[in-house]
């Protein structure tokens, strides 16, 4: 797999892609064309917002929700951040990372029809970048970050367990993995999970992108130092500040994985 950047100032080149590469873009493609998920470049600049009428909506309003919880998160840190966004597809949530003073966003994919457009809409944002390749490409040796990002696409790699550890060995000492956006099972909720999963893709004609979804389970969390930092469906907290029974409608756990300082 060859990496290319883009940065500021570098030119965006159409990657060379292995045949399996560019077989599960082909798909994915088709796939997101399908569920009506490729935005325009003027909708993109305004991602998380969403208008009403939009299909998805709902699912945007969560991802709202979530990426501010995120930003909150890591603004709070005041210091400066290097973040890799792992899966950043169109880049909608590492151009909001960006925004967050003295960071320097690295987004990665190997879904180039959408890193094609991230590059174009965000051209000449201060502190980003887009990089086609996976997370173990040549381009990411050697380089260590404070905030590793999984949004909605920790469900796309095989392993977890192998996932999560190569991360940390790209991490600084005291860095965190966040998983936002994606389903975290538990074990007896994965089997049913797998079988509606098999038959959504089957339904909207790309049966072969279920081979390409993972569903993992939150025990395989235990051999990392974790910690959930949002639960679905719990109490607000407003709500319980407030006297009043207020109920998050958040369907997707919130975790923070930390490598120990050395």
């Amino acid at each position: 797999m060859q990496a290319i950047i883009y940065d500021m100032g570098k030119k965006w080149l159409t990657p060379q892609q292995s045949s399996a590469d560019a077989l599960f873009e082909e798909n994915y493609i088709g796939l997101r064309q399908k569920e009506n998920r490729i935005y325009s470049d003027e909708e993109l600049t305004g991602l998380p917002f969403v208008s009403p009428n939009n299909l998805h909506y709902k699912e945007w309003q969560i991802r709202q929700q979530s990426s501010n919880r995120l930003v909150n998160y890591l603004a709070k840190k005041n210091v400066p951040l290097k973040i890799l966004e792992v899966g950043c597809g169109n880049g909608w949530l590492s151009h909001r990372l960006s925004a967050i003073s003295s960071t320097f966003i690295t987004g990665i994919d190997i879904n180039a029809f959408e890193l094609h457009q991230a590059a174009r809409v965000f051209a000449g944002v201060p502190g980003l970048q887009f990089i086609y390749g996976s997370i173990d490409s040549p381009e990411l040796v050697n380089r260590y970050f404070d905030i590793i990002v999984f949004a909605a696409s920790i469900q796309y790699f095989r392993s977890l367990t192998g996932t999560l550890s190569h991360c940390m060995s790209m991490l600084k000492p005291g860095g965190e993995i966040h998983i936002l956006d994606s389903h975290l099972y538990k074990p007896d909720e994965l089997g049913p999970a797998s079988e509606r999963t098999e038959q959504y893709y089957k339904e909207l004609g790309f049966p072969e992108m279920a081979g390409q979804y993972f569903h993992h389970c939150i025990n395989e969390l235990k051999p990392f130092a974790h910690k959930i930092m949002y639960k679905p469906f719990s109490l607000s907290p407003l709500g319980q500040l407030a006297g009043f029974f207020k109920w998050n409608n958040n369907p997707f756990q919130w975790v923070s994985i930390k490598k120990e300082n050395s």
